[in-house]
This record gives structure tokens, sequence and C-alpha cells, in this order.
């Protein structure tokens, strides 16, 4: 069974409010969870906050007994310091090969009528 650390969305209708739970990972998104970790409102308030609260000693168990955060999760255990930051991911282009820059070249300098 695997375990996911994910949002459960909770709250209304262009005000939403979310709940940090660890659940099976096949179960529906507002299904039946293990366990409630913590909550998370999106929405700033006055102040331009957003908060989230969660049981961290709770968090790090599931962690360590192998359950994956979703990527909004991970994103805020990162900066809660909970999880290390991730390598940046690299992405690589296409190089333009030698003869690819002369055939590119002689394009330009050919005649036109």
């Amino acid at each position: 069974m695997t375990v996911r650390i994910r949002l459960q969305r909770t709250g209304l209708r262009n005000n939403p409010s979310y709940r940090i739970v660890a659940a099976n990972a096949r179960t529906k998104r507002d299904g039946k969870c293990l366990e409630r970790l913590g909550s998370y409102n999106p929405v700033p308030d006055q102040s331009g906050t957003k908060h989230v609260h969660w049981n961290a000693e709770r968090v790090q168990y599931w962690l360590s007994v192998g359950a994956q955060p979703s990527d909004t999760v991970a994103r805020l255990l990162v900066k809660a310091g909970i999880l290390p930051t991730p390598p940046p991911r690299y992405t690589t282009l296409p190089s333009v090969t030698e003869a690819a820059k002369a055939a590119i070249q002689a394009h330009k300098e050919a005649p036109t009528a």
C-alpha cells in the first residue's frame, strides 16, 4: 500500500482551504484518509500571509515509513525546513551541430532572385 501525504480540499466555492492528510495513493482526493496531519489555507489574510498548521512529528513519522508527499505538499515541507531543498532540474537543449550551422549560414548568404 503506497501512502501519500497530500491535500484534501475543504472550504467553500471560491474560498478553498485544505487538510494535509496521509492517505492511500489510490483513494479519491476527498476520500477516507489514514490520518489528518494539519491544515493549509492558501487565501491570504489581511496581512498577506497564508497559514499552514501541521503536526511536524507525525509528518516526519509518515516520511520515515516511506510516505511520498505530493508536489504541493513537498514545496510546503521544503519551505518549512522539514524536507531538504531538491537539486535544480536542468533541461538539456538540443545542440546545433556544425553541419546545421553551416547550412543555416549558407542559406542566409544565398542570393535571392
